[in-house]
């Protein structure tokens, strides 16, 4: 099992380049082979995800180029299954965004119901009543959702809460269903408008993405393109911490600073400087950091995917804060992993509140998740002394090179895989 090992107290200085958003790829991925014609998708980021999404994609029999670790070329021509097994599913959720691409394009979709992060309940219902709306017929049984329909048809859909899954499934299906169709309550993240944008890149009649109500005007058929993926905006936001919680000065390059606004508010309040350029974010942290509250919200909101690194942060800050989980029940099993390095930390129902403390020490800890494994790493680089982060196969689902462009900026930091490389590596560094 691989680890990462991180020597603690370096501030981190310098450049980091962000990749493209995982969260955007894995659903334009899918969509990609809703034309028979070739589809060029580049800026990809060359994670553990994508790569599962690929080879459900080449499972179900199309034609899957890897022209190099950003760039893939897909045909969905040769096509021949309608099934998506389980054991994609069960190792990334999104995989049940081709059930809205193969419904749109075939009429028909069978796919396992989904796995992931254990975050907490993300029920699939939105997807099936947009589905069921456009006129498909919908079964689970034996673990696995059938949808099919003579035809889509147009239609009004309001979701009950605001879904991006949702969004993106329904989305999908209707771009080639009879007719106009408008998803109101529609959610509004930049993958969604991502993924919008690409549609409509393929001859789709999207429009109103990133509103709450978006207008589909169906089509026969979508045709090639060659499209280029947004930043990570979660990526990003992650380096934009790490730089506060090591007191460091980092320039974080190839971003949408308008997609970061709820991060860089949050880093201005608790008193770090943000400098914006127009493809660049500039965050120093020279003055001791101060409490705040948060909530996560739906886009444009704080992100929830943010919300781990942020509890890091206002571990070390003076003052006591709290942050207010709104998204997902399961998101503070970070919790304890962060008090085994010191932090003072009481979770109530959805509510943390954060005592701060001066600083925290090394440990041996768990990753629960993707983003609290991320959150993890922050913290040890900010810790006095030696820190182990266990199970990193959740991090290496959504950060490319992650330990790789932190050492870049100063951190120490090493993937190790024994016990002999991490007493190697104490030795090195102490």
């Amino acid at each position: 099992m691989e680890q990462y090992v991180i020597k603690g107290g370096n501030p981190l200085v310098g450049e980091v380049e962000i990749g493209g958003a995982k969260n955007a790829a894995l659903a334009i991925l899918a969509a990609s082979i809703m034309t028979d014609e070739t589809v060029t998708i580049d800026n990809l980021p060359d994670v553990r995800d994508i790569n599962v999404m690929l080879g459900a994609i080449r499972d179900i029999g199309a034609v899957v180029d890897r022209v190099d670790a950003h760039t893939v070329r897909i045909n969905g021509s040769t096509i021949n299954a309608m099934s998506v097994d389980y054991e994609y599913i069960k190792r990334i959720r999104a995989s049940y965004y081709l059930l809205g691409a193969l419904l749109g394009k075939y009429k028909k979709a069978e796919v396992a119901l989904p796995g992931g992060c254990d975050i907490g309940s993300r029920p699939i219902d939105l997807h099936l009543k947009g589905f069921r709306a456009l006129g498909a017929q919908v079964d689970i049984q034996h673990g696995l959702i059938a949808a099919s329909a003579e035809h889509l048809q147009g239609t009004h859909v309001y979701l009950d809460k605001v879904s991006v899954g949702a969004t993106i499934n329904i989305m999908m299906a209707a771009a080639m269903a009879e007719g106009k169709t408008i998803i109101e309550n529609a959610a509004k993240e930049p993958h969604v408008v991502d993924v919008a944008n690409f549609l409509n890149s393929m001859g789709a009649g999207i429009r109103g993405a990133g509103t709450d109500v978006i207008r589909i005007v169906g089509v026969e058929k979508l045709h090639k393109t060659e499209y280029s993926i947004i930043p990570d905006q979660i990526e990003a936001g992650t380096f934009m911490f790490a730089a506060a919680a090591t007191r460091g000065d980092v320039t974080v390059k190839n971003v949408i600073p308008k997609h970061l606004e709820a991060t860089t508010a949050k880093l201005l309040e608790v008193g770090c400087e943000v400098e914006e350029f127009d493809d660049a974010v500039r965050v120093v942290c020279a003055k001791p950091m101060h409490h705040t509250q948060v909530t996560t919200l739906p886009y444009p909101g704080f992100p929830t995917d943010m919300q781990p690194q942020m509890s890091v942060i206002l571990g070390i800050a003076e003052g006591t804060s709290t942050v207010t989980e709104s998204i997902f029940e399961n998101r503070f099993k970070y919790v304890d992993e962060l008090t085994r390095m010191g932090a003072n930390i009481k979770v109530e129902s959805n509510i943390a509140i954060i005592a701060g403390v001066p600083k925290y020490t090394g440990a041996r800890v768990s990753a629960p998740d993707l983003r609290a494994g991320a959150a993890l790493v922050i913290a040890g680089l900010s810790a006095e002394g030696i820190t182990i982060v266990d199970d990193i196969y959740y991090i290496e689902r959504g950060y490319e090179h992650f330990e790789e462009k932190l050492a870049s900026l100063g951190a120490q930091i090493e993937k190790v895989s024994s016990e002999k490389e991490i007493q190697k590596f104490t030795l090195k560094v102490s």
